[in-house]
């Protein structure tokens, strides 16, 4: 598919360009191809403003014969790089940069200018650039947010002073024809705390996977930061931090701020409008999530997304164990939002394959917290989420390698941010009592893993199944090579966007994270089994986000919640149909 840019001429009417558009692409190639942003904007964004806009500025990747009808020559060197090599020639940059941060900073200053070209870079170099973009690197970026600032517009900021203004706030956004927004309010951002506006970096960079690994439109999403404070006192001490210079606000301002942004969005952008909560705090997550659920297009990555990438990995290592989910034997390090989405999403699962109760499911789940093993002889002193999960246990079990000598786990499942918290003595016991222990250390950033795979490994003997949040590199034991799956959100929550777009869903449930961690494990080979990886290469994410989609869309046909009729024949293929993709722009 080939834009030829050049039959246009900047004098042409609005319905001219509407006619061009309609004669060259069919409805399916506009969205992909991002030629609905061009016929929006191009009568307005010729010249120097277009060469401003990084939805319409493709540099020197912009066709010759297309400049003229552009306004914008001499604006480029005379040459025409394709885009394919522009992409290897920032890689080349990209590599020569002293530091992790410094990769970042050259790559937001790509999207900057050029998204085009940053989303060609994601998709062809996806295994590269994940961990720049998003976790591990996005944590140190989050963490100088405010030092790094370029004043670039990137999202929108709304804050306890905007109370009563949201929705003409949200009216100030350019383009009006949202569908995706991540949204946070800063206070939990990865293992690394409160860090108040600071966090906008991760609804930047999850926006940014929507895009790259499932094919979201780039100009379709919304990256939000609810501003109530933060109780990080050095952020509140530094002179640089952009945000609000107050400690948290927990009284009814708060909700009332969450409450006006999810009418307004909905209001303005549609009741289909899938807004991911992102990073909040215990003490508002799950409630917010109980509370919105049912009446808005909405998930919390960190509970759900977490859950489902989560419960995939241990789906598809079953294939290596022969075990089922009931066979095994949960222990979790950490009863916070991922532990407690993840042990819930797993007992849903073995509610549904075995036909038992929730309860009865939550029989082979433990939860350690801070200060132990959560029992009924503490529950009243447990958090409302982590209640469910208080058993009946003698004596009191204070820590995790008490807790694996006399529950004897099959699972081991680290979601604590307590860096080698699963120590050589706790690894060689989990060996002990299993032939193939499962081990899962999914705490983010990697300073913050709960052990390295080459700990895993070693003190296991090489039969560790091994799974992390951040990735790690492969491990030679013993002549054999063992490529550990990392447990990466970005296999699931951008595809679940894809999914509700392309059903057009007004609700997302816990039985569509059921259904993608099912659909994420069937698409793991033998082969990646046999390496140790319980996860697709990500070099495949695009596909596998394909496939994940269009069986949660196929559930939302199921369960009511599509409102995109008539219902397309093959899923799949209209959900590739649907997906930007860069390189189709010229």
């Amino acid at each position: 598919m080939k834009t030829n840019l050049s039959r246009l001429k900047k004098e042409e009417t609005t319905t001219a360009y509407t006619n061009y558009f309609n004669m060259v692409f069919d409805a399916a190639e506009i969205a992909a191809s991002g030629a609905a942003t061009i016929l929006q904007n191009i009568q307005n964004e010729t010249g120097y403003n277009l060469m401003k806009n990084p939805l319409l500025n493709h540099m020197s990747s912009m066709p010759i014969e297309n400049r003229k009808a552009l306004g914008i020559e001499g604006m480029i060197p005379a040459a025409h790089i394709p885009l394919e090599l522009n992409v290897e020639r920032c890689m080349e940059n990209f590599r020569s940069k002293p530091s992790d941060l410094e990769k970042y900073l050259f790559l937001q200053s790509i999207q900057d200018t050029d998204e085009t070209l940053y989303y060609a870079i994601l998709v062809s170099h996806t295994t590269e650039v994940m961990p720049i973009v998003y976790t591990p690197t996005v944590g140190e970026a989050c963490q100088k947010f405010s030092k790094i600032y370029r004043g670039t517009v990137r999202g929108l900021y709304l804050s306890l002073q905007d109370l009563g203004q949201v929705k003409q706030i949200l009216e100030n956004w350019p383009n009006q024809d949202i569908t995706t927004i991540v949204v946070t309010d800063g206070e939990r951002i990865l293992g690394l705390g409160d860090q108040g506006v600071n966090g906008m970096g991760i609804p930047i960079g999850k926006l940014a996977l929507y895009t790259a690994c499932a094919g979201i439109p780039p100009q379709n999403v919304l990256p939000v930061q609810l501003d109530t404070g933060t109780n990080n006192e050095d952020n509140l001490n530094d002179p640089y931090y952009l945000g609000l210079k107050r400690h948290r606000e927990r009284g009814p301002d708060y909700d009332k701020l969450v409450d006006e942004f999810f009418t307004a969005c909905q209001e303005q952008f549609g009741r289909n409008v899938l807004i991911q909560f992102e990073d909040f705090g215990n003490r508002n997550a799950f409630r917010l999530l109980e509370h919105y659920q049912d009446s808005a297009c909405t998930f919390n990555d960190d509970i759900q997304g977490t859950a489902s990438v989560a419960l995939a990995g241990i789906i598809a290592s079953n294939r290596i164990t022969g075990m089922s989910l009931t066979d095994h034997t949960y222990v979790f390090l950490g009863a916070g939002e991922a532990g407690v989405g993840i042990a819930e999403l797993i007992a849903y699962a073995i509610s549904i394959e075995d036909k038992v109760s929730m309860e009865q499911a939550r029989e082979k789940i433990f939860l350690l917290d801070s200060k132990g093993l959560v029992t009924k002889g503490r529950l009243s002193q447990l958090q409302e989420h982590k209640k469910n999960y208080a058993h009946v246990f003698d004596g009191e079990v204070k820590n995790l390698l008490e807790a694996v000598k006399q529950i004897k786990p099959t699972a081991l499942i680290g979601v604590s941010a307590t860096p080698n918290s699963f120590t050589k003595e706790i690894l060689l016991e989990m060996a002990k009592i299993n032939e193939r222990p499962i081990i899962c250390a999914l705490s983010n950033p990697t300073s913050k893993a709960e052990c390295t795979a080459q700990e895993a490994y070693e003190h296991t003997d090489g039969r560790a199944i091994f799974s992390s949040g951040s990735p790690f590199d492969p491990v030679t034991l013993n002549g054999k090579t063992f490529v550990s799956g990392q447990g990466n959100n970005a296999y699931i929550f951008p595809a679940i966007g894809l999914g509700a777009l392309a059903a057009k869903s007004t609700k997302i449930t816990d039985h569509d994270m059921y259904i993608a961690a099912h659909a994420l494990a069937k698409q793991v080979t033998d082969e990646q089994l046999e390496l140790g990886c319980v996860y697709p290469p990500l070099t495949k994410i695009r596909e596998v986000s394909a496939n994940i989609a269009a069986e949660v869309a196929e559930n939302a046909y199921e369960t009511g919640v599509a409102t995109a009729f008539p219902k397309p024949n093959d899923l799949v293929a209209h959900c590739k149909a649907i997906m930007y993709d860069p390189f189709a722009v010229f």
